[in-house]
Order: structure tokens, then sequence, then C-alpha cells
């Protein structure tokens, strides 16, 4: 199994393939095994790496809450230790926060983002009411004869992605969808790419309109009647997509 420390956790990777840099990052609380099928696809022509995050997948967990910015830091460790220059990204929802926060800073050759996330969504009134009943509710259950009533409190108000965490990574899943990416977009130099499911419920297909208007250089494929998983759903259609994008690539490389 390969792997290599980084900032003291060992971090498991996958590089298969030779030419020009890919690398291929996953969306929350998932692991290597999502981009399986696109490493194989693009090993031919690439040298494609996947790697799993902390705390996911056979990597170990950090011992402290982490930002985008960490995540991002330890990435460019990676980076360095596979010695990664000017990679093309693919990446899924979470792992389009790396990307873009990657890309505004750093040079990259081409981004492939899918159900990408990094915006805040648009807040309803129930939806406020209902984090001020939690947080209301929260500070009760903080009462001793009350303190069984926290688990519950979970249960009704957490999202599922929330509610499958504990510890640091549930703090830091907090602290990392509560920054918006928005202003990072156009900075962003490299031509872009962005793939979106129409009926994508987790990061909505407004998203990627906005991203598409400002970042630069880019263009939105909607895959119809599909979800926040619509590459997923469609490897062949989106394999073929990135292959046209990124043909030039292999020229270059």
């Amino acid at each position: 199994m390969p792997t290599c420390t980084i900032q003291s956790i060992e971090t498991f990777y996958i590089q298969k393939g030779n030419g020009p840099d890919v690398v291929c990052l996953y969306g929350w609380g998932q692991d290597t095994r999502m981009f399986e099928p696109t490493l194989n696809r693009l090993s031919d022509r690439f040298r494609v790496t996947v790697f799993d995050f902390p705390g996911f997948g056979k990597t170990g967990l950090m011992q402290s809450v982490w930002s985008v910015d960490d995540y991002v830091n330890w990435m460019i460790e990676i980076f360095k230790q596979l010695d990664i220059e000017k990679p093309i990204l693919i990446a899924h929802s979470f792992g389009a926060r790396l990307a873009i926060k990657y890309a505004s800073e750093h040079e990259v050759a081409k981004l492939v983002l899918t159900g990408a996330a990094g915006l805040i969504p648009k807040r309803s009134l129930k939806y406020h009411v209902k984090v001020q009943t939690y947080k209301m509710l929260k500070k009760i259950s903080q009462i001793p004869l009350l303190k069984p009533l926290t688990k519950d409190l979970t249960k009704h108000f957490g999202s599922d992605d929330y509610k499958a965490l504990s510890g640091v990574l549930r703090q830091t899943f907090v602290k990392i969808v509560n920054e918006d990416l928005r202003p990072y977009l156009p900075k962003i130099k490299a031509p872009t790419l962005l793939i979106w499911g129409e009926f994508d419920d987790a990061t909505p297909l407004w998203m990627g309109k906005v991203m598409e208007k400002e970042i630069p250089d880019a263009g939105l494929v909607i895959f119809e009647k599909d979800d926040h998983y619509a590459y997923w759903n469609q490897l062949d259609r989106f394999h073929t997509i990135v292959d046209v994008f990124l043909k030039e690539e292999t020229k270059h490389g």
C-alpha cells in the first residue's frame, strides 16, 4: 500500500501512468475508489494521482480542526513529495473546494469541477428559524438532567454529513461549509470545465451557473435529470467529455 507522511499523517495514495500530471479530488466522506475509474481511463496518457484525505479512507486523522486552507497546504506538501507540477485537477464536491482555492493561488493546467462545493447556499427564513431553535435547545440541553437531549437534537437538526461525523471531523466540517469561496473564482486563470447534474440538491445548479459566470475561462455542461453524483452515474459520458477537454494537454505533454 503506497503511503507518504505529510504533516505527521500517514497518507494513502495511488499513482498510475506517465505524462502530464492529473490529480483527482473526491467528495467529503468518500475515498479513492470514487476516482479509480477515471484514474484507469486517463493513465494511458497522463500520470494520475488520487489520495485519501485525512480522516477518510486509508489516511490517518488530523489532530486539530482544519480549514480549507489547512487541507490545501497538506495537499501542496503531497505535490512536493510526489513531484507534481502544474497539474490538471479533476474534483467533485468537497474536492472542488480544494481545487478552487489551490487554482486561485497556484498554476494549474486545467480544471474539471463536477458538483462543486464552495458557495454559501441561499438560506430561507425556515432555515434560519431552524438554526436559532437548535442553538437555543442546545443551550438548554447542557442542564445536567437534560443532557440526553443532545443526541436527539443532532438527529433532528443535523445534515446527513454532519450526523455521520464526530470529534475533530465534525468541527472541521462545520468550519469548511461556512467558508464562501466565491471571491476566489475570478482569480482562477486555468481553463475550467464545469459538469453538473440538473437536479443536484447538494450543490444546486445555480452554483454551477455562478461559477461559469465568475471564472474567467469556464464552460458548463449539464447532465439532464441527474443529481450530485452525475459524473459517477454517467461515467462513460463524463469521461468522453473530459477526454475532449484534455486532448490538447496530451500534445503538450
